[in-house]
C-alpha cells in the first residue's frame, strides 16, 4: 500500500520540476513511511511514498522498465501477480524483482489496457509509455484504492491518492463545488467522480483514462461492471458449495505478505467469516483485534471474544470511551473532503490498535452490499411488493397521505407510517434514493440560502441513485438497489472510510469479501438466495453454518455505532450551538444560520433528533476552513465580538 502523485502535460512536453512532484508525494507520507521516490521525463513526473509489504528490498518506485520505455507509480496489491508473472515468463518476459509492480509493467507491454482484466486486486496506478507518449491511469473494479484528478490552468493533468496531494500544487484553484456540498449534505460523503473542490474529480471505480500527448483528454473508460441480470439456475446446495470455495480463495489469496498480517474482528458475520478462513489456512494463531465501547448497547467485544476463542486467535481488545470525540480534527485532516460517517472514529481506533502488531489487516467490508445484508434492503423489498400491487392512481393518493401524516419519531413503531406512505407514493428508484440519504431533501432545502439554490442549477443528490438504478443491469428492484450501492455507497462511504482511517496510521487494509469473483458470484445468485424470510445474506449465513455459532450468524447487526446525538446534547452541546454562527458558513453564504440554530436548539432540548445532521455540519465546517480558508480571517473578529 502506498501513496502516489504525479503530473502529465498532454499538449507539449514541458519541463517538470522534480521538487514539485516530491512536494505532492510528501503530503502522502502517512500512506508510505518506508520510502519515497521521484521520476521525471519531458512532460511527465511521478512521485511515490512506499509502505513495504511484498519484496521489501526490491519493488522500489517509481519503477522504470529495463529499456526505459515504461514507468509506473502504483498503490495497491495484485494478489495473483505470481500466476500472471508465470504466464508472462512463458511469453518471454524477464523479471528483475519479486514485486507485483514489475508484473504490471510487463502486463501493459504484453496486453495494453486489457491487462486490467487479468488483475485480481486493489489498485490505482499511473503508467507512462514513452513509445506511445501516453499516460495510463487505472483504478480497481470496486474502488478500494482512490485516485483524484485535476486539470491545471496551463492544461497539465495532476493526480494523487488523496486530495491533499493535488492541493500541494500551487496552480490548483481552490474553490468549493456547490453540487458536492449538496451531495455531501444528502449522503454524508462526496461520491465517486465528484470532489468538494471545483475542477477536481475522482477516477471512478472500474475505469481507466488513457491520455495521448497532442490529443484532447478523453472521458474515462469503464473497464469492468457487475451484472445482476443473469441469475444462476443451479441448485442452492451447489451454489452453497461454490460460495464456500470462493470465500476460501478470496481470503487465502489476501494472506500473501512479507510483513506481519492480522484481521479486524468485530464479532459480526463478515469479519468472523474472514477470521474463520484465515485460521483454517494459517499455521500460527491469527492476530485479531476489536474495539469496544463503554456503553453496553454499542459494545460488541463479547461476540468478538467468542469468535477469537473458537479459532484460537491472538486477540486484543481496546475500549473506547463513549465521549471519544478527540479525533474530530484528526479525521478532518485525514479525509480532506467532508466525511460524516461517524463510525470512522471506530475504524481509526481499530486500525491504530492493529498497527501496533501488524502491517496488514483483513477486514469484512463488502458483504452487506454484495449479499444484501443491510436492513434497508429488507424494508425496500417489502415496500416494493406492496408498490407492485397498487394501481398507479392509488400510489399518488397514498403518497399525498404520507405528506400530511405527522412524523412520530417518538411513537411506537406501528404508528410511524409517514416514511412508508411517502415511499409507496414514489417510484422504487426515488423511494430507495430517499432511504439512503442522511438528510432529507426538505431539510436540506430549509438549510439552503436562495443564492445557493441558484448555484445548484437544479442539481439534486438523489438523482445519482435514481439514474444508476434505472440503468442497472438487473431484473428486480433488490438487485438494482444493490447495484447502486456497489457503485455509489461502497466507494463513497465504506471504502473511503477504511482507506483513509487505515492509511492515516500506515496500515494496509485488505477486503477479501470484495474479491471481484466473489462479488460477481453474489450478483448471479437469485434474489431469494440473498434475501429470504426477512434475513439478508441468507445463502452466506447458510454456507457459514458449520463454521460460526448461531449467536454470531443470527444476532442483530450493530457495526461501529458512535453516539453523536448524545455528544451534541452533552460534551459537544457548545459545538452544536456554535455551528449556526460558523465564520466559515457566514463567509460562504450558502447556508441559513437561523435554520441551523433552530435545528441545534431543537436537538439540544430533545425536541428533535438531529445528531447526524449536526455532525455533517461540523465536518463540513472543518473542511471549508482547512481546504479553502473560509472563516479563518473572520474567526478572530467573531470570537472577539462574542466575548
Amino acid at each position: 500500500m502506498c501513496g502516489i502523485a504525479g503530473l502529465f502535460h498532454p499538449d507539449v512536453p514541458k519541463p517538470v520540476e522534480p521538487a514539485r512532484i516530491r512536494a505532492m508525494a510528501d503530503t502522502l507520507a502517512h500512506r508510505g513511511p518506508d520510502g519515497s521516490g521521484v521520476w521525471t521525463a519531458p512532460g511527465v513526473g511521478f512521485g511515490h511514498r512506499r509502505l513495504s509489504i511484498i519484496d521489501l528490498e526490491g519493488g522500489l518506485q517509481p519503477m522504470v522498465s529495463a529499456d526505459r520505455e515504461l514507468a509506473i507509480t502504483y498503490n495497491g496489491e495484485i494478489y495473483n501477480f505470481r500466476e500472471i508473472r508465470g504466464e508472462l515468463e512463458r511469453l518471454g518476459h524477464i523479471f528483475a524483482t519479486q514485486s507485483d509492480t514489475e508484473v504490471i509493467l510487463a502486463s501493459w507491454r504484453q496486453w495494453g489496457p486489457s491487462c486490467l482484466g487479468r488483475f485480481n486486486g486493489m489498485f490505482a496506478f499511473a503508467l507512462y509509455d514513452a513509445a506511445e507518449d501516453a499516460l495510463f491511469l487505472a483504478r480497481d473494479r470496486l474502488g478500494v484504492k482512490p485516485l483524484f484528478l485535476a486539470t491545471l490552468p496551463d492544461g497539465a493533468l495532476i493526480f494523487g491518492s488523496e486530495l491533499k496531494a493535488l492541493l500541494a500544487h500551487p496552480r490548483l484553484r481552490r474553490e468549493p463545488n456547490p453540487q458536492a456540498v449538496e451531495d455531501f449534505l444528502a449522503l454524508g460523503y462526496v461520491p465517486d467522480d465528484a470532489s468538494i473542490v471545483a475542477g477536481v474529480s475522482k477516477l471512478p471505480a472500474g475505469h481507466y483514462l488513457l491520455v495521448r500527448r497532442g490529443r484532447a483528454v478523453p472521458a474515462p473508460v469503464k473497464w469492468w461492471d457487475v451484472d445482476f441480470s443473469s441469475p444462476s439456475t443451479a441448485p442452492a446446495s451447489a451454489l452453497e458449495e461454490e460460495l464456500v470455495e470462493r470465500l476460501r480463495e478470496a481470503v487465502t489469496s489476501r494472506m500473501v505478505a512479507d510483513v506481519p498480517l492480522g484481521a479486524f474482528l468485530s464479532g459480526g458475520v463478515d469479519s468472523s467469516a474472514v477470521v474463520a478462513f484465515m485460521a483454517e489456512a494459517s499455521r500460527r494463531a491469527v492476530e485479531t483485534c476489536a474495539i469496544g465501547f463503554d456503553v453496553a448497547d454499542h459494545d460488541e467485544t463479547r461476540f468478538a471474544a467468542m469468535v477469537a476463542e473458537r479459532f484460537a486467535t491472538a486477540h486484543r481488545t481496546r475500549t473506547v470511551a463513549s465521549d471519544d470525540f478527540t479525533l474530530i480534527d484528526t479525521l478532518a485532516d485525514s479525509f480532506d473532503e467532508p466525511f460524516a460517517d461517524a463510525s470512522a472514529i471506530g475504524t481509526y481506533r481499530v486500525s491504530e490498535l492493529a498497527r501496533e502488531r501488524v502491517k496488514v489487516a483483513l477486514s469484512g467490508d463488502g458483504a452487506d452490499e454484495a449479499f444484501a445484508g443491510y436492513r434497508r434492503y429488507r424494508l425496500f423489498s417489502a415496500e416494493e411488493r406492496v408498490r407492485r400491487l397498487l394501481p398507479q392512481g392509488a400510489r399518488g393518493a397514498i403518497g399525498a397521505a404520507g405528506a400530511v401524516y405527522p412524523k412520530l419519531d417518538w411513537a411506537p413503531q406501528f404508528l410511524r407510517a409517514k416514511t412508508t406512505l411517502v415511499a409507496l407514493g414514489r417510484s422504487a428508484e426515488e423511494a430507495y434514493a430517499d432511504a439512503v440519504t442522511a438528510t432529507s431533501r426538505p431539510v436540506r432545502t430549509m438549510l439552503y440560502s436562495s443564492h445557493f439554490r441558484q448555484l445548484l442549477q437544479g442539481h439534486r443528490a438523489e438523482q445519482r441513485y435514481v439514474q444508476t438504478m434505472r440503468q442497472a443491469p438487473a431484473n428486480d428492484a433488490l438487485s438494482r438497489a444493490q447495484y447502486a450501492d456497489l457503485k455509489i455507497w461502497l466507494p463513497g462511504d465504506i471504502l473511503t472510510k477504511v482507506d483513509r482511517a487505515s492509511m492515516a496510521v500506515s496500515l494496509e487494509a485488505r477486503e477479501p469479501l470484495l474479491d471481484h469473483r466473489l462479488v460477481e458470484f453474489a450478483a448471479r445468485l437469485p434474489a431469494k438466495l440473498r434475501l429470504r424470510g426477512g434475513s439478508g445474506k441468507w445463502l452466506l449465513k447458510k454456507a457459514l453454518g458449520g463454521r460460526l455459532p448461531p449467536e454470531i450468524l443470527h444476532r442483530r447487526k450493530m457495526g461501529f455505532v458512535t453516539p453523536v446525538s448524545a455528544w451534541f446534547r452533552g460534551p459537544l452541546a457548545a459545538e452544536a450551538a456554535a455551528i449556526a454562527h460558523s465564520p466559515a458558513f457566514a463567509e460562504l453564504g450558502w447556508l441559513e444560520p437561523a435554520a441551523i440554530a433552530r435545528i441545534a436548539a431543537d436537538h439540544r432540548a430533545g425536541r428533535g433528533e438531529h445528531g447526524r445532521l449536526l455532525w455533517q455540519l461540523l465536518m463540513l465546517d472543518k473542511s471549508l476552513q482547512r481546504l479553502f480558508g473560509y472563516g479563518t480571517s473572520a474567526s478572530s473578529r467573531y470570537f472577539a465580538a462574542t466575548k
